[in-house]
């Protein structure tokens, strides 16, 4: 009888101490190789944020803990899927985008993950916004004038885009415009941005980082971003919102998420450890280089982001016919 009250003693001692102490488990967190998966290919610009935050990890651990795992395919729906079934214990996570974490969503008839349902949102990590642009032939200077064309010359301005995100920033322009303008797809930016050099495609809906050195050299016109604000290393050049249609914005963000059930202990210690990083000066500085800007919140608000893009872009997707085989 003595040895069951000592048990029952021990007992509730032992669940006082857990509810007074409820991140004992985190505090040694990490206590091994944390592998963030990159649903894309080595050397994007998903692969080279991913591989910064975790270099500037591991320096603040002091001690190898943060390790980059590329796995890419169907636009990141294969590392998306990867990443979701994961053990929720903190040791996987996944760098998302805009596309993996909001478009896909719509885009696929029978996505195979959900960017709600399957994850937990710890913390954006930057925003990328994307820059029109147009061949110097093209009698345009400013969005206005961009609309104005557009309406004179139904079905006839072209713009150019590689990948789903771009695209469907040129689709939500033309639906909030009420302009009918003709998209000219490419695989990929190398292929697109010397087609409107050449002029053969008059416009297009390009990143920053590969827009603005074409834009100082005069072989491009830049005309506006596509940001809520003007971006800090391109401040002359005005938002779309700004200069001529009112309420737009498509930037794209990178952010991380955990697979859905880690701990709330652990998401939090990953929030505050990303975000640490991620304001360091030195960290903003090289984003800025890379055409992306800092970008943190936690991760109640950034949940709140995801569940607006969702609903965003569906409208867009199912606006634009746009569908992934």
């Amino acid at each position: 009888m003595m040895q069951a009250r000592a048990l029952h003693r021990m007992l509730i001692a032992a669940a006082a101490f857990c509810a007074a102490h409820p991140a004992v488990a985190a505090d040694a967190y990490p206590e091994k190789t944390v592998r963030f998966i990159v649903p894309f290919p080595p050397g994007g610009a998903t692969d080279v944020v991913t591989r910064l935050l975790a270099q500037k990890l591991n320096e603040q651990y002091k001690r190898q803990v943060a390790l980059v795992d590329n796995r890419a395919g169907a636009g990141g729906v294969v590392g998306s899927e990867v990443a979701a079934r994961a053990a929720p214990d903190g040791y996987t996570l996944i760098m998302g985008t805009t596309g993996t974490h909001a478009i896909n969503a719509s885009l696929y008839a029978k996505p195979s993950y959900h960017p709600i349902r399957d994850f937990v949102a710890v913390t954006p990590a930057a925003l990328l916004p994307n820059m029109i642009v147009v061949h110097p032939s093209v009698p345009i200077r400013n969005v206005k004038e961009m609309i104005a064309l557009a309406r004179a010359r139904p079905g006839q301005l072209s713009y150019a885009s590689s990948g789903n995100f771009l695209y469907l920033s040129g689709a939500l322009f033309t639906s909030m415009a009420k302009v009918e303008m003709l998209h000219v797809p490419f695989k990929g930016g190398a292929q697109a941005m010397p087609a409107v050099m050449s002029g053969e495609v008059a416009s297009s809906f390009a990143t920053i980082v590969s827009s603005l050195p074409l834009v100082a050299s005069g072989k491009l016109r830049g005309l506006a971003v596509t940001s809520a604000k003007r971006f800090p290393t391109a401040k002359e050049f005005p938002t779309v919102a700004e200069s001529g249609l009112p309420g737009y914005e498509a930037v794209a963000w990178y952010g991380v998420f955990a697979p859905a059930g880690t701990p709330q202990e652990i998401i939090g210690q990953l929030n505050a450890d990303i975000v640490k990083v991620l304001e360091s000066p030195e960290v903003r500085a090289l984003l800025l280089k890379q055409g992306a800007e800092a970008y943190t919140l936690s991760p109640a608000e950034f949940a709140k982001v995801i569940a607006r893009d969702v609903e965003k872009w569906a409208r867009v997707v199912k606006a634009s016919g746009a569908t992934a085989n």
